[in-house]
């Protein structure tokens, strides 16, 4: 549940530190090592070369082994080389290389097979060799004699090369950490740009601007695109039936309610208060008609208007009171509804909270992922045993000698229709009765 609401940014910033501080290291150290292999490949390469060479050069006398001064390979004839030949007839030593003038070790005696090279790596005194050795059979007209040849290259030389490729490589890798970056950052800002533009037409069909979705999106979008078409247009007609209903029954309804306010029954005082109470939920039900108020979502209504009308009015309505109102809303704030609905809302909630108080009511507005509204007065609250019963339909709402009640049951029915909350508990500040309207909108502006 939590990671699916993790944000796309987030996600993508995600795969880019995955990719940078995973990804690259380890294409970083794969190729580290394809490129040390492929030098020490190439070593072996060169060390069989020198190696064919000498053994083309060698001339075997009877006085043993005879060498030219100066041989092909140039890397054997350096004082300073990293590469070093000899050779051995029976164990014992019968040349050098002018390279390895300065060698103060003896290599491992390999036994192999004559003609069959050994190629390994190797350590004399604390430093690493690559040796490459192979036993030949030399011969003259009198005599034949085996022989052993020996080449070295130190390791060191291989690991200036492998140094030099890593800092060439670490500078690619930065490169190519920037330009990932960057192309992850535009491929996620134009990836975006379907999302935001069909952000904005739900924006314009919540404020009235449009009716349908009718912008090209590419093929994942379209079916989020039809079906959102699909739920706007069985909503338009679920709100037609429901705006003709209520205006039949409320219609059928005014009729016989005529006639029983002008009937010998409308003098009685209870039956004239029941009588006036039906014609106003009846008033209520066909403005809810006339203005289409299930089309709650396409709607955003500002609250701060709405509430210095209802104030204006109720200050005049209760002028003998002298109530101090208490308004903290923001401009900003908005009711996702009708207003209509929000002046009933308000309406009836403050004007019980005037009717309770002593001397003063407040109104505090709240908005971030939910909208929360809190009506508080100081008067003498609503008991514990009685706040269910006022919001349970079909109570008589009117009998509280605290003045709260009349136009509960509407208030509680918008509520409900609306998705909201409605609580009431004792007001801490005021010590009187509060009542919390709280509607989910997910953050959504």
């Amino acid at each position: 549940m939590v990671a699916s609401q993790i944000p796309l940014k987030v996600r993508q910033g995600f795969i880019l530190v995955f990719v940078l501080l995973v990804a690259l290291p380890i294409l970083f150290f794969s190729i580290g090592k394809a490129y040390y292999a492929s030098l020490v490949e190439a070593t072996e390469k060169t060390l069989e070369a020198h190696l064919y060479s000498l053994i083309s050069e060698v001339d075997f006398t009877e006085r043993g082994i005879i060498m030219p001064s100066t041989i092909l390979a140039p890397e054997l004839n350096r004082l300073n080389s990293d590469t070093y030949a000899m050779i051995y007839r029976d164990d014992q030593p019968v040349w050098h290389s002018e390279s390895a003038v300065n060698v103060n070790f003896v290599p491992d005696y390999v036994e192999t097979k004559a003609g069959a090279a050994d190629f390994r790596r190797v350590q004399y005194k604390d430093t690493i060799y690559w040796q490459l050795s192979l036993t030949v059979i030399l011969n003259n007209i009198d005599q034949s004699e085996q022989a052993r040849f020996i080449l070295l290259k130190r390791n060191d030389a291989l690991l200036r090369l492998m140094d030099g490729f890593k800092q060439t490589l670490v500078n690619w890798m930065y490169v190519m950490g920037v330009a990932i970056a960057a192309l992850m950052a535009v491929g996620f800002v134009w990836s975006a740009r379907p999302l935001q533009r069909l952000d904005k037409e739900i924006k314009a069909i919540e404020s009235g601007d449009i009716q349908e979705i009718k912008g090209l999106y590419p093929v994942e979008l379209q079916t989020i695109k039809s079906d959102l078409n699909l739920l706007l247009e069985s909503q338009q007609r679920q709100k037609e039936r429901y705006r003709a209903s209520l205006s039949d029954l409320a219609h059928a309804l005014k009729t016989p309610l005529a006639v029983l306010k002008s009937s010998p029954l409308a003098n009685d005082a209870d039956a004239q208060e029941q009588l006036d109470r039906i014609n106003v939920m009846i008033e209520h039900q066909l403005k809810r008609a006339a203005t289409g108020a299930s089309d709650t979502w396409k709607k955003q209504t500002a609250i701060k208007p709405v509430l210095d009308s209802i104030l204006n009015a109720m200050s005049k309505v209760y002028r003998d009171k002298d109530i101090i109102f208490n308004c903290a809303v923001s401009d900003k704030d908005y009711f996702l509804g009708d207003k209509t609905d929000l002046l009933e809302l308000l309406g009836n909630l403050i004007d019980n909270a005037c009717k309770a108080c002593r001397s003063q009511v407040d109104i505090q507005v709240m908005q971030s992922k939910s909208l929360q509204i809190v009506i508080s007065d100081d008067g003498p609250g609503i008991p514990q045993d009685k706040r269910e019963s006022l919001l349970t339909r079909g109570t008589r709402l009117d009998t509280y000698e605290s003045g709260h009640g009349v136009g509960m049951a509407i208030v509680s029915d918008l509520v409900k229709s609306y998705h909201g909350t409605l609580t009431i508990a004792d007001s801490e500040q005021l010590n009187g009765a509060q009542f919390t309207l709280e509607f989910n909108y997910n953050g959504k502006k």
